[in-house]
C-alpha cells in the first residue's frame, strides 16, 4: 500500500507540473498573439514603405532594426515601471492614448499633403525610427496596456518567462517583417512609392482618429 500511495502521490505532482507548464506555455501564446495583433507588422509596413523610400537599401534595413529596438525598449520600460511612471505624472492611459492618436494624425497628414512623414531634419534618419514607427504606431497604448497586463498577471517564473519570449519574439518577427517589406521598393518604382505614400497616410489618419475617439470615450466613461 505504501509503494501504491507513494506511485500515485508521484503520479499526482507530474500531473501537476504538466498543467504549471501547459499553463505557462499557454500564457506565452497568448501574450505572443495578442501583441502581434495589436502591434500588427504587416499593418506598419506601408508607413514604414513610405518612410524610408529615399532611403538606401542598407539604411532601410537598419530603420527597420532600429524601429524594432525602440518598439521593444519602450515596451520594456513600461513593462517594468509603467504604472509607477503613469501614477508619478498623474496621466491616465487614455491621456496617452490621445496624445500617441494626435501625433499621428499629423504624420498622416503629411505623408497625405506629400510630406515625407519625417521630421525637418533631413539628416536625422534615427528619429523616422524612433517617430512614429518605434512609438506611437508599433509601441502604441495599446501594446503598452496589454503588457502591462500580462506582467500584473505574470505570477510564476515560468509565466514570466513565458512573456519575455513572446515580448522577444514578437520584435524579431516586427523586424523580419520591415526588412522583408523593402523588397516590395523594387518593384514599385517611384509612383508606386507616391501611391503606398498616400495609403499609408490614409491608413495612418483612420488609425489615429479610432484611438482619439476610444480615447475620448474614456474620458466621457470616466
Amino acid at each position: 500500500m505504501g509503494e501504491v500511495r507513494v506511485t500515485s502521490e508521484s503520479a499526482t505532482g507530474g500531473e501537476y507540473m504538466k498543467i504549471v507548464q501547459i499553463s505557462a506555455l499557454t500564457f506565452a501564446i497568448q501574450s505572443f498573439v495578442t501583441l502581434f495583433v495589436i502591434m500588427d507588422p504587416p499593418g506598419a509596413t506601408p508607413v514604414f514603405l513610405a518612410l524610408v523610400a529615399d532611403k538606401s537599401p542598407r539604411e532601410r534595413r537598419i530603420l527597420a532594426i532600429k524601429a524594432a529596438a525602440v518598439s521593444f525598449l519602450v515596451i520594456t520600460l513600461f513593462a517594468l515601471f509603467g504604472r509607477f511612471i503613469l501614477s508619478y505624472l498623474n496621466i491616465s492611459m487614455a491621456a496617452l492614448q490621445a496624445a500617441g492618436a494626435l501625433l499621428l494624425l499629423l504624420i498622416s497628414l503629411d505623408l497625405l499633403t506629400g510630406g515625407s512623414g519625417a521630421s525637418k531634419n533631413k539628416g536625422s534618419d534615427s528619429n523616422i525610427a524612433l517617430v512614429p514607427l518605434g512609438t506611437p504606431l508599433l509601441a502604441g497604448p495599446g501594446a503598452i496596456v496589454a503588457t502591462m497586463i500580462f506582467v500584473q498577471n505574470a505570477d510564476t517564473s515560468a509565466r514570466v518567462i513565458g512573456l519575455v519570449a513572446a515580448v522577444v519574439g514578437v520584435h524579431i518577427a516586427i523586424a523580419a517583417a520591415l526588412m522583408a517589406s523593402t523588397f516590395i521598393l523594387k518593384v514599385i518604382k517611384q509612383a508606386g512609392v507616391t501611391l503606398v505614400a498616400r495609403i499609408a497616410g490614409l491608413l495612418l489618419a483612420a488609425i489615429a482618429v479610432q484611438m482619439l475617439v476610444n480615447a475620448i470615450r474614456i474620458f466621457i466613461s470616466e
